[in-house]
């Protein structure tokens, strides 16, 4: 069993994984609001982001789908460290590509460590939120999503900054590198040991047979109506990390620096709401609370594709944002409703979620080449669509099917 936390352990645990979700943010948006500088930089057109964007989406996917086996191997503790520092390395190469060597091989060895780092941390992360939720009784996960959130809002404005400044994305990408990297070693110390992460013990099961448990969730249906709902909105999230600055300074003519704002409008809303929106949860229940937030990506999408002026593309960013912001947290929440097998639950649906939202927008960038950015859009808006109505899925577990599971 997981040794007892004091109230004070219980606290700095509870920060450390607030700072790691803020990281993970950061690192996302670092990279999102300097793709135009990037782009220009390398001289690419948007179907040569979208394959730079497929490799870090490529090496995202094996991160994800090799986190629950990092975890049965390191533990969520260490292992969040270690992929921690594997991100923070590869912005700092994405940077040096991109200025220093104008190198697109060096910015895909970059993107390539950055993608496998988020995608398995991002996995052990939320292992880690689910517990602490569970342990706090109430809808808490929100706000650690809104973290990330945060995380983004400051990334993109420390690159609207940084690009406005004229900036180099290689000095940029150097100092988020570093705060990154001591954000992950400072949290390493704050993390306790838990046998429930898998972290290392004295007595322990075979990691094989932690393994074993650590997928078992896939062998359950509820695990992929939950992936569908989380489907939708992650997509959408990913997609306006990626492709909302292009969408606003080369859909729109927005000016340079104008592409950062609108990054930055969509994060505010999605963090509002991910800081405010647990008790509406607790409240209302979490299927009606998706299917509200469902129509209002979809609206907000809509609004920033076909408005005819910026104030309106931003508005429309803002509701993106409000409507993407509660989809992958209600989700994580619903696949650790049986505290006793929430951390394989969650590696799961955590798997799903990030496949839309790392894979999803190289397809676009892709599609976008043959069709236009603004149209690719549209694909966003069917899909939300379809989120909101398999949000069913997300209705909490009955007593007896709780137990039956166990």
């Amino acid at each position: 069993m997981d040794t007892a936390l004091t109230r004070s352990q219980f606290v700095r645990w509870r920060l450390a994984i607030f700072a790691i979700f803020l990281a993970s943010g950061l690192s996302i948006s670092t990279w999102a609001s300097r793709v135009p500088s990037i782009k220009d930089d390398l001289t690419l057109d948007n179907a040569q982001v979208g394959l730079i964007l497929l490799g870090m989406g490529v090496a995202s996917i094996i991160g994800i789908s090799t986190g629950p086996a990092v975890m049965a191997r390191t533990g969520a503790r260490r292992g969040m460290l270690v992929t921690m520092l594997a991100f923070a390395t590869g912005i700092v190469l994405i940077g040096l590509g991109s200025t220093v060597f104008v190198s697109v091989p060096v910015v895909l060895l970059g993107m390539a460590l950055f993608g496998f780092g988020n995608g398995s941390v991002d996995v052990m992360m939320n292992v880690e939120a689910t517990a602490i939720e569970q342990q706090m009784g109430k809808t808490i996960l929100p706000v650690f999503h809104a973290f990330f959130s945060f995380g983004t809002v400051i990334g993109a404005g420390i690159g609207a900054l940084a690009a406005g400044a004229g900036l180099s994305v290689a000095t940029h990408a150097a100092i988020m590198g570093a705060l990154i990297a001591v954000i992950a070693v400072t949290c390493f110390f704050q993390v306790p040991v838990r046998e429930a992460a898998l972290d290392a013990a004295d007595e322990k099961p075979h990691w094989r047979e932690r393994m074993h448990v650590a997928l078992e969730a896939w062998r359950e249906p509820r695990t992929y109506m939950l992936g569908v709902v989380m489907l939708g909105m992650s997509f959408a999230e990913g997609g306006a990390n990626d492709w909302i600055a292009l969408g606003a300074e080369e859909g729109h003519g927005a000016p340079a620096g104008m592409g950062a704002v609108a990054l930055a409008t969509f994060s505010v809303g999605m963090t509002v709401v991910r800081l405010f929106g647990g008790p509406v949860v607790d409240r209302f229940g979490r299927v009606l609370v998706l299917r509200l937030l469902a129509v209002t990506a979809a609206a907000g999408i809509l609004l920033f594709i076909l408005a005819p002026t910026l104030p309106l593309v931003l508005l429309g960013a803002a509701l993106w944002g409000v409507g993407a912001s509660l989809g992958f947290p209600i989700g994580m929440s619903a696949a650790a409703d049986d505290p006793a097998k929430a951390a394989a639950r969650v590696s799961a649906a955590a798997t799903i979620g990030y496949v839309a939202f790392l894979g999803g927008p190289p397809v676009l960038g892709m599609i976008s080449a043959h069709i236009g950015l603004l149209n690719t859009l549209f694909i966003l808006v069917a899909l939300v669509i379809a989120s909101g109505l398999f949000s069913g899925a997300a209705r909490p577990l009955r007593a007896d099917e709780t137990t039956a599971t166990k």
